[in-house]
């Protein structure tokens, strides 16, 4: 498969991908995150996912790089970080009793030879009734403020989290059951 990279410095998608088994080096995309206007929460992700992948693709054509975005939507509307502790606590507010959806766009990308794959997973994850005691102590357990939507499924997330459709893995950050079949189709 040749060298693998992967553009993020997210702990949460190096400790995914090396629980995978694969072997990998790390190289930041020093990319804005800045979401172009119109573009639906999945379109989004895969908007990021492919510019940090070809940011970093382009600094090393011959490596496989491995470009990934998560982001939370409700009714249309996205959770990204949060600015700070009170950005946070309003976000969990809003998704406590509700089923979100939590896309993660994930990019494949090599210059030399030309290799181009990428897709969008989507889970759904539904919160238990949190008052504002109930955020307060969540809060107190965790950093949400890189975290989309303000929490991690990972970190004390059976607080919060009363059920998950889809991939646990895509909801912290890197949807491994589906890159591993990407990269296994790519060998």
């Amino acid at each position: 498969m040749g060298e693998i990279i992967l553009a993020s410095t997210s702990p949460r998608r190096h400790e995914l991908l090396a629980n995978a088994g694969i072997q990998f080096t790390i190289c930041s995309p020093g990319v804005d995150e800045i979401d172009p206007p119109g573009l639906s929460p999945q379109e989004i992700v895969l908007h990021h996912a492919l510019n940090k992948a070809g940011t970093v693709s382009a600094l090393h054509p011959g490596a496989m790089i491995i470009g990934a975005d998560t982001l939370v939507a409700l009714d249309g509307k996205v959770f990204g970080k949060p600015r700070d502790m009170d950005h946070a606590r309003q976000m969990l507010a809003q998704l406590q009793s509700r089923t979100h959806s939590v896309f993660t766009g994930v990019a494949v990308l090599r210059e030399r030879p030309q290799l181009h794959e990428s897709f969008v997973a989507e889970s759904l994850v539904t919160f238990h009734a949190l008052d504002a005691a109930g955020i307060d102590r969540y809060l107190s357990k965790i950093q949400p403020l890189d975290k989309a939507g303000a929490y991690a499924a990972q970190d004390h997330g059976r607080d919060i989290i009363a059920n998950i459709d889809g991939f646990e893995s895509n909801v912290i950050g890197l949807p491994v059951e589906q890159l591993l079949w990407v990269l296994g189709a790519c060998d």
